[in-house]
This record gives structure tokens, C-alpha cells and sequence, in this order.
């Protein structure tokens, strides 16, 4: 069998749950070595566990991607076991929903080091690894958000719109290289971070209703979304924005 990312090796941040986890799982089916990271060791080892199942190969890098120290650390184990890393995903992210008077410094700084800060801190680490390879892909998990907001995101808006510019300055910066950078927004997906809208009858009747397709979207619709922008067929994809949301911005 012929897989697309034969021989790529990719990190992947915020990979043992929802988004994160379902791009490992199809990046590795199509023959790319992962490196998951995250802080939850027990979900990353049950990932890795499940790659392998398949016949896959992943490895396991606990970090906190919004410190400098630990993600220095990955950087050097990680290029210790994988020498040439092609792909970084920064997947890692997290969501405060509350009206901006009631926000609090801390909550503000925690959203913004998460959604963007750790991915500067991924791409300072790993695009001198991508360089010199006339190959490499960064996918940095934008959101609907980066593109229209809601009442009570004003963090989580703010942060994805923030790393949308990132991932058009990457894309230019990195254009010499033949590296790709490339942003993935989904709309609403049904991962544990939107759980609590999903099993609330009244939030779910109001997000159905604004999606045009009607439903929430799938993790692995995501999967293969990003295995087509890591490939070579999407080498000429850069600097943009892939909606991937039933239809939501279209309204």
C-alpha cells in the first residue's frame, strides 16, 4: 500500500483527546511516525497504544506546550528519536466562556498562552529541523472564531484570530523552504471540549439550528482534512485558512 506520509515524522500538541488525537490516528495510518504531546501521560500512552495496534509507530512526550523549559525539552528528545521532523500540528488549546467584565487576568493570560504562545514556542523549536528538506508542513488549529465571534469568547476569539496572523506570516516566512503553513478552523465538533453545549438541550438546539448540514461535525472529518494538507498533493496550499465548519460562516 502507497501512504501518503510514508516516512514523516510529525508533532502533534494536545493529542490525547478529541482533534489531536483523531489527526494522530489518521496521520499515522497514512504512515507518518508521531510524537504525541501533551500533559495527560495516561491518554497519550493510550493513543500510542492504539497507533501501534494498528500498525502504526508513535512515541509519548508529556510537556506543558506553554513553557519555554518543557518544550525545549521535547524539542531535544523528540529530534533524538525522529532527526527530521516534517510536521507540526499545534492542536493544543483551550476555551474560557464568560462576558469580558467578568474575565480575570489570569484566565485571559492562561487562553492566550495556550492557543498562542505554545504555538510560537513549537515553531521556534521545530521549523530549524523542516529546513533544508524542500518539505514540511505546520497546521495551526484556527477556529470559526478567527473568522466570527459569539457573545462570551472574547479570549478564545481574540487568541485564534492571533494565530491565524501567525500562520500567514509562517507561511511567508517559510515559503523559501518549501514549507507549508497552513490554519484548519473547525466549526462545532463534537469533542469533549464542546461536551457540555452537546448535553445541554437547550445549546444544542441553538448550534444545530445554526449549522446549515445540521449536525455536529465529526473528529475524523478532521483527520483527513489534515492528512491532505500534510501531503505533497497540497503543496501549493499555504498561508490560508480551511474552514471545515457544516456551512456555519456561509450564513
Amino acid at each position: 500500500m502507497n501512504h501518503k506520509l510514508q516516512d514523516r515524522a510529525a508533532v502533534i500538541t494536545g493529542a490525547s483527546k478529541g482533534l489531536g488525537k483523531a489527526m494522530a490516528l489518521a496521520l499515522a495510518a497514512e504512515g507518518a511516525r508521531i510524537a504525541l504531546v501533551s500533559r495527560d501521560v495516561e491518554r497519550l500512552t493510550a493513543v500510542a497504544a492504539e497507533i501501534a495496534a494498528a500498525g502504526g509507530q508513535a512515541a509519548v512526550f508529556p510537556a506543558d506546550v506553554t513553557s519555554e523549559e518543557d518544550v525545549r525539552r521535547i524539542e531535544r528528545e523528540i529530534l533524538a528519536l525522529y532527526p527530521k521532523v516534517n510536521i507540526l500540528i499545534n492542536n493544543a488549546g483551550v476555551n474560557v466562556r464568560k462576558p469580558v467584565v467578568d474575565f480575570t487576568l489570569e484566565e485571559w493570560r492562561r487562553v492566550m498562552d495556550t492557543n498562542v504562545t505554545a504555538a510560537f514556542l513549537l515553531c521556534r523549536s521545530f521549523v530549524p529541523a523542516m529546513v533544508g528538506q524542500a518539505y514540511g508542513r505546520i497546521l495551526n488549529m484556527t477556529s470559526i472564531m478567527s473568522h466570527v465571534s459569539l457573545p462570551g469568547r472574547i479570549a478564545y476569539a481574540t487568541s485564534k484570530t492571533a494565530l491565524l496572523g501567525m500562520t500567514r506570516t509562517l507561511a511567508l516566512e517559510l515559503a523559501p523552504e518549501a514549507i507549508t503553513a497552513n490554519g484548519i478552523s473547525p466549526g462545532p465538533f463534537g469533542t469533549e471540549m464542546n461536551r457540555p453545549l452537546m448535553e445541554n438541550p437547550e445549546s444544542n438546539a441553538q448550534f444545530l439550528a445554526s449549522i446549515p448540514l445540521g449536525r455536529w461535525g465529526k473528529v475524523e472529518e478532521i483527520g483527513q482534512l489534515a492528512v491532505y494538507l500534510c501531503s505533497e498533493a497540497a503543496g501549493f496550499i499555504t498561508g490560508t485558512d480551511i474552514l471545515i465548519d457544516g456551512g456555519w460562516t456561509a450564513r
